[in-house]
């Protein structure tokens, strides 16, 4: 087995699970918000036609999703903020920017946040 001390490989692999987590979290959420709209569409339809319109779990259902797309993706930040500060400097690679995969997971918790409310409402 190699020995992997020192080797910035370490931080590129946790930046890589980092965005992956965010992925995962944006489809999550972006599911979230088309099951939010389609039982929006069937609202509509059943308003046109003589069915009396019924309140559906969709909306419910989706912000659900949406705030599941926020809990991978803070889970993600999180783990992976924590997993930096355990590296060694040698294993950091030269130059850097860690704020860059943190402050884009931190943006879209926000606005999932965001979303979440507005589909709630």
């Amino acid at each position: 087995m190699p020995d992997t001390a020192g080797d910035p490989r370490v931080y590129f692999a946790a930046e890589r699970t980092l965005l992956a987590w965010i992925r995962t979290g944006i489809s999550v959420m972006a599911f979230g918000f088309v099951v939010a709209r389609f039982g929006l569409f069937l609202h509509l339809l059943r308003a046109q036609g003589d069915e009396p319109p019924t309140h559906g779990v969709s909306s419910y259902l989706g912000a659900g999703l949406v705030l599941l797309g926020i809990v991978a993706t803070a889970a993600g930040a999180l783990e992976y903020r924590r997993f930096c500060r355990q590296l060694r400097p040698e294993e950091l690679p030269t130059p850097r920017a860690p704020f860059l995969p943190l402050a884009l997971a931190w943006v879209l918790v926000a606005l999932g946040s965001v979303l979440a409310v507005i589909l709630l409402v």
